[in-house]
């Protein structure tokens, strides 16, 4: 009796492993969910419904993009962290997502460790911009005349407690001046208020901003990548135009919860560097003022960590707090 019980018992979670195997080998067999915590038009919706399409010719099922807004897209992260890792359920990330961990380290989820990491997607720089009326044409000019003013300059971000912010808050500190924060939503109102001089400058994304910089109602004073934007190749990065070392871009990803199945991300991390390698995808990604990336799940998990890390730094010096 007591061998036919073991026996038993083998086999059943031999039964489960081979079901498991054959699952990945099939995947997927019916549309995949892709979770996007910002409303349409977001740097992450972008992203999502840019690759969606290509991606979904590649798997052979649609990919169903799903906008839920909302605690600063903690909700739809909290919804994929919270889903059966089966690799039906997807979310579609922007450097907001680190943000937030940093900020509040007693979020409802783990912002590393509740995912796995599928591909970094593209990244865009934080873009400081100034009304055409203040004085300063590079970033070299325009630390001098902050030092020279302590407190008088004042700058929106595109964002309180968002990259905008938090970039803005780096600098200050690695340039060694002070300027003076008025506090906006996101780009949608600080950029009207810097172009008509109600603020000096803005700190927001390149997406955002660029069509204003090539209208010429704004100035493009530099850009917080380590390298210069493809969408925006005129524009000299922080590091080159005096404060060497400083790098604070806005980027874009996707993760599946944890425990999906190695197999299958490594599926959808194959698709996803198909799609950015395709030419209409990169194109696309340009004019929207966002570089293509690219990945291996390793190196993104890294770069989340990395970026975890970095925000949760520099808030806790600056003092900054939540809302």
């Amino acid at each position: 009796m007591r061998k036919r019980i073991i026996v038993a018992c083998v086999c059943v979670p031999l039964a489960g492993a081979s079901a498991i195997v054959a699952a990945q080998q099939t995947y997927p067999t019916k549309p995949i969910r892709m979770l996007v915590g910002f409303p349409v038009g977001g740097g992450a919706d972008v992203a999502a419904r840019t690759l969606g399409p290509r991606m979904s010719e590649l798997l052979g099922q649609q990919i169903i993009v799903d906008n839920r807004p909302g605690a600063g897209s903690s909700l739809a992260s909290e919804m994929a962290a919270k889903s059966t890792p089966d690799g039906y359920t997807l979310v579609s990330i922007g450097s907001t997502h680190a943000v937030n961990a940093a900020m509040n380290p007693k979020l409802p989820y783990a912002p590393a460790a509740g995912f796995h990491a599928i591909a970094l997607v593209s990244t865009a720089p934080v873009t400081i911009t100034a009304n055409l009326s203040l004085p300063a044409k590079s970033l070299k000019e325009l630390i001098a005349l902050a030092k020279a003013r302590p407190g008088q300059i004042n700058y929106g971000p595109g964002g309180v407690n968002g990259i905008n912010h938090l970039a803005a808050e780096l600098l200050k500190r690695m340039g060694g001046f002070d300027i003076t924060l008025i506090p906006y939503k996101g780009v949608a109102q600080a950029l009207p208020a810097v172009i008509a001089g109600e603020v000096q400058l803005m700190f927001g994304s390149l997406p955002g901003s660029i069509d204003q910089i090539r209208a010429g109602r704004i100035r493009a004073i530099a850009v917080t990548s380590a390298k210069r934007s493809n969408a925006a190749p005129e524009i000299p990065t922080v590091a080159e135009s005096g404060v060497p070392g400083y790098e604070a871009p806005s980027w874009w990803g996707f993760l599946a919860p944890a425990g999906t199945p190695k197999a299958i991300v490594a599926r959808l991390n194959a698709d996803t560097l198909k799609a950015l390698r395709m030419r209409d995808v990169h194109d696309l990604l340009i004019r929207q003022g966002m570089d293509p990336a690219g990945s291996t799940p390793a190196e993104f998990d890294a770069y989340l960590l990395a970026d975890i890390a970095k925000w949760t730094r520099v808030v806790k010096e600056a003092g900054i707090k939540a809302n």
